[in-house]
């Protein structure tokens, strides 16, 4: 979303203290629980209508908060006031018409007691790294305080989050600031949601496009909730996708679908949704749906839905965790995106998974696409125990990366 005048592989770097969070196969934590170094750390619900938390850190370490990513490494027991705000309520972002804002990330409204023992907050964002169209000297927090927005540059920015160093804490979330003239289409990390509702005589979906925001995914699974929609389980989109570009929903030819195109938008969690309904009726065959880029006409999204899934996917428990199914299902996006692998090598070489011979097989690629597909095919072959050893060291050297999977696979 552009806040102008006119329309409201890199490596991961993480404190050293990260490693210590990730210790078990399954998912780490619950939803409203922080990963601290000496294990889960319950987050207390202030108010719900608010979005409002409390969380005390018993000591020092590094806090990830897997559900937002937000993370904060401090020097000595702290807690910490979480709540989530909406950037459409802020119009100094309209007040300078010789720049443009984009928002990339959640706004927190933070408050912390102690003060002066947060060494780093992590701030997380969803613009896809690394891409040649994003300069990092864009992200800036943007502080709100007394009705005056101040920028801040981020100590460093990393695939999932920028960091802030010795921070200040207020109404606070990361924006890119561009020139108007740029003219340019930011890389977004993005998802689509699809639901169903089941009638008597129709079988109605609603399918979302939007940012890879977790916050954004509660919300819209809470309000489907009310209205008795089931999520059904599906794939991150192909490609990244771009602010203000229009798709278009499709499938068979009987298929109602209203609206066609989607536009890609970030709203905050709270305020309306943009949806495509799909009326399918009695759906006695397989739908396969796809998501095309309207200029391009690429294909960006595509999933198969079989009527046996709508009959038990509101009864059936979810299956276990399983780290052999995770890997797979997660390949292409490990290729793509996963970074410095000397850490991970070290691991598997320690654990006489991979001998010496083997790394330095792997080393000898020139890019790191062809270094993580060769590694990632290697570990397969190798079996199940192989890839959880694999799974337990990619947990602890990139911990946003494996918990942003992670939140894709529920």
């Amino acid at each position: 979303l552009c806040l102008d005048s006119n329309c409201l592989e890199e490596e991961t770097l993480v404190p050293l203290e990260a490693p210590k969070l990730f210790s078990g196969v399954g998912p780490a934590c619950h939803s409203y629980q922080f990963l601290g170094p000496e294990g889960n750390v319950d987050i207390e619900l202030i108010d719900e209508s608010a979005n409002r938390y409390s969380v005390h850190f018993p000591m020092a370490g590094f806090y990830l908060w897997p559900v937002t990513c937000l993370g904060f490494l401090v020097t000595a027991a702290v807690t910490v006031r979480i709540a989530f705000d909406s950037w459409s309520q802020h119009p100094e972002l309209k007040l300078q018409p010789e720049e443009q804002y984009m928002v990339a990330g959640p706004l927190f409204d933070i408050s912390v007691e102690p003060e002066g023992v947060i060494a780093e907050i992590h701030l997380p964002h969803i613009i896809s790294l690394p891409a040649k169209e994003v300069d990092m000297s864009w992200f800036h927090i943007a502080h709100f305080k007394d009705e005056e927005m101040i920028l801040e540059a981020p100590a460093r920015v990393e695939p999932f989050c920028a960091i802030l160093e010795n921070p200040s804490f207020s109404l606070m979330g990361i924006l890119l600031r561009l020139a108007s003239a740029i003219g340019i289409s930011v890389p977004i990390t993005s998802t689509a949601l699809l639901h169903y509702h089941f009638y008597p005589k129709e079988i109605k979906f609603h399918l979302y496009l939007i940012p890879s925001d977790s916050l954004v995914m509660k919300a819209i699974d809470e309000e489907e909730t009310k209205f008795h929609g089931v999520r059904l389980q599906t794939s991150p989109t192909v490609e990244p996708l771009h602010f203000g570009s229009s798709y278009i929903v499709s499938g068979l030819a009987d298929l109602e679908i209203t609206p066609k195109e989607l536009k890609l938008s970030y709203r905050s969690p709270g305020e309306p949704q943009s949806f495509s309904k799909v009326f399918a009726g009695k759906m006695e065959e397989p739908i396969i749906f796809e998501v095309i880029e309207q200029t391009c006409k690429t294909s960006v999204w595509h999933t198969l839905v079989k009527p046996v899934e709508l009959q038990f996917c509101a009864a059936s428990p979810p299956s276990p965790f399983s780290v052999e199914t995770f890997m797979k299902e997660n390949h292409r996006h490990l290729r793509t995106r996963l970074g410095d692998l000397s850490g991970v090598l070290d691991d598997l070489q320690d654990s006489e998974v991979f001998t010496e011979e083997e790394k330095e097989l792997v080393q000898q690629f020139p890019t790191q696409q062809r270094k993580n597909e060769t590694l990632l095919r290697m570990v397969e072959k190798k079996g199940p125990q192989a890839l959880e050893i694999l799974f337990r060291s990619l947990q602890q050297r990139d911990p946003y990366l494996m918990s942003y999977l992670s939140q894709q696979s529920l």
